[in-house]
């Protein structure tokens, strides 16, 4: 597992830009943390490191943001809104799809996660946040030795 420290939201899109380097159409990456942790911070740097040309917005209230004009395809589901609610959304199809796919409250829809995966969890730490990113499978794994460099 890897852990990483940041100190302000510039980290935290930063370590998302640097991640967009290493993505590949297929990849799916779990983001866990409290409300206001960073996941969607994370995300945006992603967004930008993929030259998507959108401000990267969190999909709350639409569970699924799709953009589509960047280097890869990059979509962001947010789960949160799903605890507990029947998940045959097809969602699959973006989870599995042509794009690296980020996922913030991924246990609400477990059943349809991957085996092969980024796992990364933001914790409040005083005034910053402690990243843990830990590859589950190959790629995944591939993905966090890749973020080490």
């Amino acid at each position: 597992m890897l852990k990483i420290y940041s100190s302000s939201k510039e980290d935290t899109l930063a370590l998302g830009e640097k991640a967009a380097s290493l993505f590949a159409p297929g990849d799916v990456v779990l983001l866990r943390g409290d409300l206001g942790a960073g996941k969607t911070a994370f995300t945006s740097g992603v967004g930008k490191g993929l030259n998507c040309g959108e401000d990267v917005i969190s999909p709350t209230f639409n569970i699924l943001k799709c953009y589509f004009h960047g280097t890869i395809p990059m979509y962001h589901i947010d789960a949160y809104r799903l605890d507990g609610q029947n998940i045959e959304l097809g969602l699959e199809e973006f989870i599995e799809g042509d794009g690296v796919c980020l996922i913030e409250w991924p246990d609400y829809i477990s059943p349809l996660l991957p085996d092969d995966y980024l796992s990364i969890s933001i914790f409040h730490d005083g005034e910053g946040r402690r990243i843990e990113i830990e590859g589950v499978g190959p790629r995944g794994t591939a993905l966090e030795e890749g973020l080490r460099k």
